[in-house]
C-alpha cells in the first residue's frame, strides 16, 4: 500500500480511486477522423477497470481492422484521446504502452 505522507494526498488519491470506478468513454467521432477509422462506430461504456476495457477495446479494434503500421496507430491514439476527458487520458496512454512491450 502506499504510505500517503499528509491528509491532503490521501483525499486526492481517495477522489482519484472514486472517479476511476465512474469513468465512461464517449460515443462520437471527431469529423477529422480518416482512413481505417472513419466509419467505425463508437459505444459509450461505464468501467470500473478502465485500463482494462481500453486495453481490451484497443486490441479489439487492432485485430478487427488490421492495424499494422504507426500511422494508423496514431491515428487510433488520436481517436481514443479525442473522444474521451482528459481524465481517461492516462489509463489510455498507459493501455497504449502495455501493448507496445507485448504481443497482441
Amino acid at each position: 500500500m502506499e504510505k500517503v505522507r499528509n491528509e491532503a494526498e490521501k483525499k486526492n488519491l481517495q477522489r482519484r480511486k472514486r472517479r476511476s470506478s465512474r469513468i465512461s468513454f464517449s460515443a462520437s467521432l471527431p469529423e477529422d477522423v480518416c482512413g481505417a477509422f472513419e466509419d467505425c462506430i463508437c459505444a459509450v461504456k461505464y468501467s470500473t477497470d478502465p485500463f482494462s476495457d481500453i486495453r481490451e477495446s484497443i486490441i479489439q479494434v487492432i485485430q478487427n481492422l488490421g492495424i499494422q503500421d504507426w500511422n494508423q496507430m496514431e491515428e487510433l491514439i488520436y481517436c481514443y484521446i479525442a473522444l474521451n476527458s482528459s481524465e481517461v487520458h492516462t489509463f489510455i496512454q498507459d493501455a497504449f504502452l502495455s501493448l507496445t512491450f507485448s504481443t497482441v
